[in-house]
């Protein structure tokens, strides 16, 4: 992907935001737990939403995902439905092959191990954001009665009858644990209590559909969820909640290129610590029917930015936050809390002129009137959004290569931004 700024082609009209991706692809893996058909309504049109769709046929499920017909991103959600037919007997074993394209995929494991009594899933891929293990999930799944060991890259888990309700206290809020722990818990004999759980808006969205299903489940949207295992769970359409990283994007790229902005879909209140942070930095903001209106008529003051769990900072904005920091006025401290390696996105930063050092999890970040466009890499989905946006922000040309991550995440992204003035141009990869 190509893009040419910088504050000289402010933004202006609307862009909408569809269902969420970190939401959308465990609502699909949370289907297992229940034969039948299930319908997901909101779920995004990229990439990862096909991936983990032919997962689940790989499982046996009968997968029909569509999408409403081309439209102009300015004037409509792109945003389809995943129809999902169960089988009573499914397969167990999720192959290497699917799973080292989207680490989500290790979603399936709890819902495997609790419908089937056994489960195969490669350790997955993903991201190269820096480690992410398993080992929550592992010890969480053992208390509740399985064996489980890893062979040959499977992580393998075995029931002898059915997993039985326990208490469980998670190291730390991990998103993926605290989902895998609650989809296996709610078919579990007994009562399970998982302390210290992720609380995000997309845990809340899961939780909403499994009580939908017919599973019990107290202290929704705290850091301890109280379930009690039921016999047999019954399929439901649920609609996905909105994506707040995608909404923080286009808010992000505002700040970045200037202009006016209405975010159709967007929820402001999933994103109250980044919102706080950008007004205070000198950005405009309204609160509407449906969404919300940025503006940006100058450049930003700086300010400092540490990623946490929700309701904290999120770190899949961390980059856009770095982003955002190389061309405001000041100096602002970025701390990277969640994954060590999201650094990797300050090095291509770098190279289109930013003003920055990093030291461990810690990155200082002197802005400079604007950026110099330069030929980058995209290691992730977030750093290729981010430095897109970059691009907006930087004199002459800036070419974003391996964008197919943009599109694990963002639908149609380079067609949104160039409906709302950017100078942006879609390449073959």
């Amino acid at each position: 992907m190509v893009s040419d700024g910088p504050f000289t082609r402010p933004l202006s009209g609307t862009v909408h935001v569809g269902g969420a991706k970190n939401s959308a692809l465990k609502l699909m893996a949370a289907t297992l737990l229940a034969p039948g058909r299930s319908v997901v309504h909101n779920v995004p049109h990229i990439l990862d939403v096909a991936v983990m769709g032919e997962l689940l046929e790989q499982l046996g499920c009968t997968v029909e995902i569509t999408y409403p017909p081309q439209v102009d991103p300015s004037t409509a959600s792109t945003s389809g439905r995943a129809v999902i037919d169960v089988p009573e007997t499914l397969a167990h074993e999720a192959p290497y092959e699917l799973v080292r394209r989207l680490r989500a995929s290790i979603a399936v494991l709890g819902p495997l191990t609790a419908r089937c009594g056994r489960a195969s899933v490669a350790l997955p891929g993903g991201d190269a954001i820096g480690s992410r293990g398993l080992d929550m999930h592992i010890r969480g799944l053992e208390d509740l009665g399985a064996r489980v060991w890893v062979e040959h890259g499977q992580v393998v888990t075995e029931v002898a009858d059915r997993l039985v309700g326990a208490e469980l206290s998670l190291d730390f809020p991990s998103v993926g644990a605290t989902e895998n722990l609650l989809m296996a818990a709610v078919l579990a004999q007994g009562s399970t209590t998982i302390d210290n759980v992720a609380r995000e808006p997309e845990i809340i969205d899961l939780c909403q559909m499994l009580v939908a299903m017919g599973a019990r489940i107290e202290g929704i949207g705290s850091s301890a969820l109280e379930v009690e295992g039921v016999g047999r769970l019954h399929p439901v359409e649920h609609r996905t909640v909105t994506d707040r990283i995608v909404t923080g994007t286009w808010v992000f790229a505002t700040a970045m290129a200037g202009g006016e902005l209405f975010v159709a879909g967007g929820t402001a209140a999933h994103l109250h610590i980044v919102l706080d942070k950008l007004v205070g930095a000198g950005l405009e903001l309204d609160l509407e029917d449906d969404g919300f209106r940025v503006r940006c008529e100058r450049r930003l003051r700086s300010f400092d930015v540490a990623t946490l769990p929700y309701p904290g900072f999120p770190t899949d904005l961390q980059p856009f936050a770095m982003a955002t920091a190389a061309v405001s006025e000041g100096t602002a401290m970025i701390t990277e809390n969640v994954f060590e390696a999201r650094f990797m996105f300050a090095q291509e930063l770098a190279r289109l002129g930013a003003d920055l050092r990093t030291d461990g999890h810690h990155a200082v970040v002197r802005g400079v009137p604007v950026l110099s466009g330069a030929p980058v890499v995209a290691h992730d989905i977030r750093a290729g959004a981010a430095l897109i946006l970059a691009g907006l922000a930087a004199q002459g040309t800036t070419v974003v290569a391996e964008g197919h991550h943009v599109d694990r995440g963002y639908p149609a992204f380079a067609e949104a931004l160039a409906s709302v003035g950017a100078d942006v141009t879609r390449l073959d990869d």
